[in-house]
């Protein structure tokens, strides 16, 4: 066997290199022929004498040199085999399977197994599942960050194919054999991840803290004894903050700017802000508890950015009703709190400011369009109605946006289509509405802050001059750019805000009886008969709106339930399931229903008649989607349990939309909402 190696390359061309000098010989002696025949055939004799030397060593010496490299590559492979086993860096070989079938000391030592161990590599890293390898997935190599007994990896994972080892095997027919192995490397990152959170944690992050009710606070309170309240909230702030090693500073009356670490953070989340609970212990005989909203502004690229995040935080909080915080990220946006009813503003002065600037507005433009929320109920109409009446007062062409007109929202809109008194054009589609806006024009948007939830998306787009005018507490999602935003969430309707506005817009303004109607019953239902988040304001819009000739009694009959109606509402509320013994959950089957949307909120209002609910939740289909409509009374803030499921509202009236959904999905969704709510604290 020895003997039948052929050796090749450099190595051959070496060990014959003595031959060839031999040829270089010969040539030599017959020059030296050509000189002497004498010297020829010495150098003749002295060549022979070399070539027999030569042969003799190449051909004793072979079996000999093949020996020693064949002794020294089975010791260099053991060598190397000994290196790789007791490399630091842990390492191992998996199957096409993904099954373990060889692994390092370094490797035994993460996983404390064996060498024998010989089961998947899932079994010790869950998430490395079959699917994630690479091969398996088409991918030469991959890497991952694995977490094993609280320690940090990141592992890289290689395909080695065996189709040339195969084309060289005796055993294996490698025609189609496409197998390969995978090796793996764990890299400890565990140090570099610590030191990299250490360093995050120390950075700063920038929060704001507004007083929500400072005037209406100290108006409860004796003159004497008011600077006291101020001085026990200040200490108060100022103590949760220095006890997180934070910075407070307060820069307004009623504002302070927070600078803290971004652990700090960290700790009040973990605590869910508890300084909005906090604060409102401070009593000194003051009837109205002082109230605090939170805006932190997190992991900017500047501190300047962190203190903008904490703008608009601060913004977004005030805007969905105060007593609550909002953390602010580039990606993202966290809510706390939000527990308590906003605090109705006994002065009009912010109406007066608002509806002195829509008029300014309004009065440069060319025409007026008016657009709600899809699928309108009686608020965003009759809200559109008023907007309408301020734009003809003024002069200007106006246009209310509006597509599907539900059966509950029929009569009203027939009260004006059939009316001679207003122009054919008064309502349009959003496509014709597409079609002839001109460039200066205003959109007001009425009962809604969420671009996607409007009338027509694709409008706002098309119109650089845009108010808007909401109830609504806002989300994360907002229109953008609004020339005029007046979103107010202690209002009870967005009837009642445009029934201030009214009043302010120009002396004398004089409305028609079916545009107070619309505006009352618009009132009337967000009120639930004026029941529901009513302050004296709403009384006073009401009592406006009677002044203007609103008829009760047809506000009445409009709203009466037909049969269907009235036994679609009524077997909902007997077929609720009562869950955790406190929240409320029916189905209302709307097939013979008009307005199905409709009852079901309905119904929803009624399941909050029995004893011990929080929190009712009604699911309806309609036009391929789910429709769940929440209300509470007092006890749970429905609007954070709609966000989570993609909706929104306000604290005691919310609701959201399932696209791709069954009732029994909507169902499980609201149910594991609320368990995932329960268990962070967020619901009692």
């Amino acid at each position: 066997m020895k003997n039948s190696v052929k050796l090749k390359g450099r190595l051959k061309t070496y060990l014959q290199s003595s031959l060839y000098l031999g040829f270089l010989l010969i040539a030599v002696d017959l020059l030296i022929f050509l000189i002497s025949y004498r010297a020829g055939l010495v150098l003749t004799c002295f060549i022979i004498f070399y070539f027999a030397i030569i042969l003799s060593l190449m051909f004793y010496n072979k079996p000999v040199i093949i020996n020693e490299m064949i002794s020294f590559a089975t010791q260099y492979g053991q060598i190397q085999k000994r290196l790789l086993r007791d490399l630091d860096l842990p390492h191992a070989l998996l199957d096409d399977s993904g099954k373990i079938i060889w692994m390092n000391i370094a490797f035994e030592k993460v996983v404390n197994k064996d060498k024998s161990y010989r089961k998947s590599i899932t079994s010790l890293f869950p998430s490395l599942t079959k699917e994630r390898l690479p091969g398996i997935n088409g991918e030469e190599e991959a890497e991952f960050n694995l977490e094993y007994e609280g320690c940090n990896y990141a592992a890289r994972l290689k395909k080695i194919s065996l189709k040339e080892m195969a084309q060289n095997s005796d055993i294996i027919d490698a025609e189609g054999y496409d197998g390969y192995l995978i090796a793996v490397y764990l890299f400890d990152e565990t140090a570099l991840r610590i030191a990299l959170q250490e360093v995050d944690d120390q950075s700063l992050a920038v929060a704001l803290i507004y007083l929500d009710n400072y005037e209406e606070a100290l108006e409860s309170v004796e003159e004497v004894r008011r600077s006291l309240l101020i001085a026990l909230i200040d200490r108060k702030v100022n103590k949760y903050i220095a006890a997180l090693d934070g910075i407070c500073k307060k820069m307004e009356k009623d504002k302070y700017l927070v600078v803290m670490r971004k652990k700090a953070v960290s700790l009040l989340q973990e605590n869910r802000f508890d300084l909005l609970e906090d604060v409102k212990t401070v009593n000194i005989g003051n009837e109205m508890a002082v109230t605090i909203s939170i805006g932190v502004g997190l992991n900017g690229l500047t501190y300047a950015q962190n203190y903008e995040f904490a703008r608009n935080a601060i913004d977004l909080a005030l805007g969905r009703g105060g007593d609550q915080a909002v953390v602010k990220m580039p990606e993202d946006i966290a809510y706390y709190g939000g527990k308590s009813q906003q605090v109705e503003k006994g002065t009009r002065v912010k109406s007066r400011v608002k509806a002195h600037a829509l008029r300014e507005i309004i009065s440069v433009k060319d025409e007026v369009y008016v657009m709600g929320h899809h699928l309108g109920d009686t608020d965003s109409f009759g809200a559109s109605v008023g907007i309408y009446r301020i734009a003809c007062a003024l002069g200007k062409p106006a246009h209310i946006v509006l597509d599907d007109i539900t059966a509950s929202m029929q009569p009203m809109v027939d009260m004006f289509g059939n009316n001679d008194d207003y122009e054919e054009d008064m309502i349009i589609s959003g496509a014709e509405a597409m079609e002839a806006i001109g460039r200066n024009a205003v959109l007001v948007v009425v009962d809604v802050n969420k671009p996607s939830l409007t009338e027509c998306p694709e409008l706002l787009k098309h119109c650089s001059s845009i108010v808007v005018l909401d109830h609504h507490r806002q989300g994360t999602e907002i229109i953008e750019n609004a020339t005029l935003s007046y979103v107010e969430a202690y209002a009870s309707s967005t009837c009642e805000m445009v029934s201030e506005i009214l009043q302010y817009i120009s002396d004398g303004m004089k409305l028609k009886s079916e545009e107070a109607a619309c505006l009352y019953a618009g009132i009337m239902i967000d009120t639930n008969n004026f029941m529901t988040k009513t302050g004296v304001r709403t009384f006073e819009a009401a009592a406006y709106l009677r002044r203007n000739g609103a008829d009760v009694t047809w506000i009445r009959k409009l709203f009466r339930d037909d049969a269907a109606e009235y036994k679609a509402k009524a077997d909902a509320v007997s077929q609720a399931e009562i869950y955790r013994q406190a929240y409320a959950i029916s189905i209302c089957h709307g097939e013979h229903v008009q307005s199905p949307t409709v009852v079901g909120a309905q119904a929803a209002n009624e399941l909050l008649n029995i004893k011990g609910i929080k929190a009712s939740f009604v699911l309806t289909e309609y036009n391929g989607m789910v429709y769940i409509s929440a209300r509470s009374i007092d006890e749970v803030n429905v609007q954070v349990i709609m966000e989570r499921m993609g909706g929104g509202g306000h604290m005691t009236m919310a609701g959201c939309q399932l696209k791709d959904s069954t009732m029994e999905d909507g169902i499980m969704a609201i149910k594991s909402t609320l368990d995932t709510m329960i268990e962070e604290g967020e619901l009692g």
